[in-house]
């Protein structure tokens, strides 16, 4: 579905259905373009590097989250053209504007996730015995 640019009259919001911020608020709102865009705001790496900085990720998932951040415009891809292949990834102008953000929020997570963790426990707990 191909959305329209808002007019000059009009003030876009994240509210609105049409509105392509939310696009937007898709790409990054997940766990592996933030972790992607977190370990590149240190500098550029290569595919191996953040495979091993990032617990957990597939090869898989790492490519289509590259791919899709490249395509957004937030991280540059940068092909040696050499062989054995030799490829590089960083954050462009506009990822460095979103990771400055993003870094506020992992922060936040691992200042706060024991407080999360409990509170999911007691909801938990609540649940169970039928409260």
């Amino acid at each position: 579905m191909k959305k329209t640019l808002p007019s000059p009259h009009s003030i876009p919001s994240v509210f609105d259905p049409e509105c392509s911020a939310r696009d937007a608020l898709e790409l990054i709102s997940g766990k592996w373009s933030v972790l992607v865009m977190s370990a590149l705001a240190d500098g550029a790496l290569r595919n191996g590097a953040l495979l091993r900085k990032i617990g957990g990720i597939s090869q898989k998932m790492l490519t289509q989250t590259l791919k899709d951040l490249e395509r957004n415009g937030l991280v540059e891809r940068r092909d040696f053209a050499t062989v054995p292949l030799n490829v590089e990834y960083r954050l462009s102008p506009l990822g460095i504007s979103l990771s400055q953000v993003l870094t506020g929020l992992d922060r936040w997570a691992e200042l706060n996730f024991p407080e999360l963790d409990e509170a999911r426990a007691r909801y938990d707990a609540t649940r169970k015995s039928g409260r």
